[in-house]
């Protein structure tokens, strides 16, 4: 940011050459600020994508090598004198076995899972003070103008209610209502 005090005749600047000037300089550090989050955000992203992108390749192999452990267990039991397919289905039963562990600890994951309590009491107390607050008041509409708005466009019923003298009241309503 500029120093003020380096500006030629500074001290002889009136006060909305001053407020102009610091607006802008504060405008100028908001927008930089926002330039720097930007770029921030998307060096992060870009090394969360490179991360995702290892994780995935990562897991990709772990499954394509499955299947060769399975073998290697299967033939490490049989050579342990056990017939070779009851090896298979040790080695099986075994991964069965693993895969109700991994179910039993994400179902018990998910059931900790609550509702965001601090976001629902932040919003019932919004919506709560926002029941009780008054909307801005409104200048109402004279009822004479309504009558006159309305006996200009040819309105009937301005018309009967002029004629009945009771335009006042009939105008006080509608203004009352379209506030």
């Amino acid at each position: 940011m500029s120093d003020p005090g380096n500006y030629a005749g500074s001290t002889d600047r009136s006060i909305g050459q001053l407020v102009a000037s610091a607006t802008a300089e504060m405008s100028a550090l908001v927008h930089d600020e926002i330039a720097l989050a930007k770029a921030e955000v998307r060096q992060d992203v870009k090394r969360g994508a490179i991360g995702s992108a290892a994780f995935i390749a990562a897991g990709v192999l772990l499954l394509f090598t499955m299947p060769m452990l399975s073998f290697a267990a299967a033939y490490g039991i049989h050579n342990l004198g056990l017939g070779l397919a009851w090896s298979f289905l040790i080695v099986a039963g075994a991964f069965i076995l693993l895969a109700a562990l991994i179910a039993f600890i994400g179902l018990r994951k998910f059931k900790k899972i609550k509702p965001p309590e601090k976001s629902i009491a932040s919003a019932k107390q919004t919506a709560a003070v926002l029941q009780k607050a008054k909307p801005h008041p409104r200048p109402s509409i004279e009822a004479a103008a309504i009558i006159e708005r309305s006996a200009v466009s040819g309105s009937s019923l301005a018309k009967k209610s002029i004629e009945s003298g009771s335009g006042q009241d009939k105008a006080g309503s509608v203004a009352r209502s379209s506030t």
